[in-house]
């Protein structure tokens, strides 16, 4: 029982577990901002009124697309905003906090190979490396 207790209790359980509720959450949301906002709005364009009602029937069997454009569109929304709002703000992040590190390599000029900044010898193709 300890063991589990303190397995539980682990940073990253905790948080994952907060990050699939409010990734649940951000879906809902993301879910009805496409049934009732963007699906009328393109309706209002289009002339379709509901998606979701949109199908076609081949040999009685019924194929509901409309709800599968509303998922679509949905995952194209939430696709779009952790581009927008966390990979890019992220990666600037990152390559601001690179700048300002000093390198620990430096390129081989013969070779072209990262090599540690201090070797006096490139361990892919033996040259002698400038001081």
């Amino acid at each position: 029982m300890k063991g589990f207790r303190a397995f539980l209790l682990r940073g990253n359980v905790v948080e994952l577990a907060v990050a699939v509720v409010i990734g649940v959450a951000f879906g809902i949301v993301i879910t009805a901002f496409v049934k009732d906002l963007v699906t009328p709005l393109i309706a209002a364009i289009g002339g379709q009124p509901d998606f979701s009602a949109m199908s076609f029937t081949i040999n009685n069997s019924k194929f509901l697309y409309g709800d599968f454009l509303n998922a679509l569109i949905a995952f194209l929304i939430v696709a779009a905003v952790i581009y927008f709002f966390v990979i890019i703000p992220y990666t600037a992040m990152m390559a601001r906090s690179k700048k300002g590190a000093d390198p620990t390599t430096k390129t081989c000029p013969e070779c072209l190979s990262e090599i540690p900044i201090a070797a006096r010898r490139c361990a892919f193709c033996g040259q002698p490396q400038p001081s």
